[in-house]
């Protein structure tokens, strides 16, 4: 089955103009009056990256986040699937936080279980937290010691990935957790982790069409409208068909841990 590829969108409107998967934050959407109606099906980003980089905790508490993600489904429509309030595990994160590895996998388990008690109509996944492959799977044991059966989900999250993509260990993780049976998302996969492990995803998002937008000059048909393609939708919709293109050329199978 093939990858369902996210685009990364910083944008509410984009959602009312695009019928390619999109991946938005909770952060583009929340404080706004009204919504767009989805054109097609889409993802929410619960903006924990922002959120713990600026406080150093979550500022709102998971009843209201369950409020939010229900009306954003309501009222815009098409929602797939939203991200749980899972806290990021790289050093600098951790420096924020002031709290270990060990803590972050603690609450975002914590938060995955409050969220699925109080709102179980809500298609919030579970998301795997870590460092080390050895915290991944610490995180794995720690949602089966809560009850929580990850084969079954429909699809769980794999986060503080997106800076390790130059090396296998990213690679490894899907490679494992697939074996193990998960329909693994993969946060924020740039060109590179997406060409080398992305046919072993269920699912993946990117907004890394921005970042190279801006560093190059304005498409042609942009010129004299901005400096840059950095929010352009015509420039991410040229780099999603590109991104998919290459990866259909690469055969993107892992020989790691039996999968094929």
């Amino acid at each position: 089955m093939r990858m369902i590829f996210y685009l990364g969108a910083h944008h509410a409107h984009w959602l009312g103009l695009l019928d390619v998967p999109l991946f938005v934050s909770r952060r583009t959407l929340s404080g706004r009056h009204t919504f767009p109606r989805a054109m097609g099906s889409w993802a929410l980003d619960s903006g924990g990256f922002t959120e713990l980089s600026m406080h150093g905790r979550w500022t709102i508490g998971a009843r209201e986040y369950a409020s939010e993600v229900r009306r954003f489904r309501d009222e815009i429509g098409g929602l797939a699937w939203a991200a749980p309030q899972d806290w990021m595990c790289e050093a600098e994160m951790l420096k924020r936080t002031k709290l270990t590895i060990a803590d972050h996998i603690r609450l975002t388990v914590e938060n995955f279980v409050e969220l699925r008690s109080i709102a179980p109509d809500l298609p919030i996944v579970p998301v795997l937290q870590g460092w080390t492959s050895g915290d991944y799977y610490d995180c794995a044991e720690a949602y089966e010691r809560a009850g929580v059966d990850l084969c079954a989900e429909p699809l769980v999250g794999l986060g503080t990935v997106c800076r390790r993509q130059n090396t296998t260990s990213a690679a490894l993780l899907v490679s494992g957790f697939v074996a193990a049976g998960l329909k693994i998302h993969g946060f924020g996969f740039k060109a590179t982790g997406l060409k080398t492990c992305g046919k072993l995803l269920t699912s993946a998002d990117s907004m890394a069409w921005s970042y190279h937008a801006r560093r190059e000059p304005p498409l042609d048909e942009c010129r004299g409208k901005h400096k840059n393609c950095a929010n352009c939708p015509i420039f991410a919709l040229m780099w999603r068909e590109a991104m998919l293109a290459s990866m259909e050329r690469s055969d993107g199978q892992l020989q790691l841990a039996g999968v094929a």
